[in-house]
């Protein structure tokens, strides 16, 4: 069964529905240097995460630009798991993964010639449609045939993003077959606002959709 990781969390009210909808894992935004209404204070992602209840994946998403930077964003949200963007190679991946105690997500670009290097790097890799500053978000899709073919290849689990909503999320189950699915703008009413229904239609519709493939 697919999961699923409902992305830029703002709200206490949110966390609270995506939980009962039956998400997996709830992404928290900060420390990012892309304008995004999904980024909340440091302090605050911290909070928010600490209210993630047991069996769901707390996810911290940010942008850091050096090695120390993400060690000293863990230590004060302390995620289940960081999810990074932006700029750190392979390499820096690999030594925030060794200096912390979080599981570590490599978000890429879907067009990256680096792929097999960060999977070997992270624990996972979210596949991702990125802006010119290597911030998700944009509510593009990629070409989800080249991301079946990664699921296919590579030996960590591929998270697939970009451009998903409860209207496409089951083709994107049923093409791609990924580990789990990620969606931030496509379940919003507004930016940084969740709307209640279209999350609970995303998380049903993705975890049917590989059974019933």
């Amino acid at each position: 069964m697919t999961r699923t990781k409902i992305c830029g969390i703002t709200r206490e009210t949110d966390l609270d529905a995506v939980v009962d909808a039956g998400a997996d894992a709830v992404g928290v935004t900060a420390a990012v240097s892309v304008d995004t209404p999904r980024e909340v204070s440091v302090d605050r992602a911290a909070d928010l995460i600490a209210a993630v209840p047991p069996f769901v994946t707390g996810v911290l998403v940010t942008m850091p630009e050096t090695v120390a930077r993400a060690v000293e964003l863990v230590e004060a949200v302390e995620p289940d798991a960081v999810q990074l963007h932006g700029t750190l190679d392979p390499d820096e991946i690999a030594a925030v993964g060794r200096d912390v105690p979080s599981k570590v997500i490599a978000a890429i670009d879907a067009e990256s010639d680096s792929i097999e290097a960060y999977a070997a790097a992270a624990d996972a890799l979210l596949v991702d449609s990125v802006d010119e500053q290597g911030g998700g978000g944009t509510g593009e899709t990629h070409d989800w045939d080249r991301t079946r073919e990664l699921v296919t290849d590579l030996d960590v689990p591929v998270v697939l993003a970009g451009g998903l909503t409860p209207d496409n999320v089951a083709a994107a189950v049923e093409t791609v077959e990924p580990f789990a699915v990620d969606v931030a703008s496509g379940v919003e009413q507004e930016g940084g606002v969740k709307d209640q229904a279209a999350v609970q239609a995303f998380v049903e519709r993705a975890t049917r959709a590989r059974v019933e493939a």
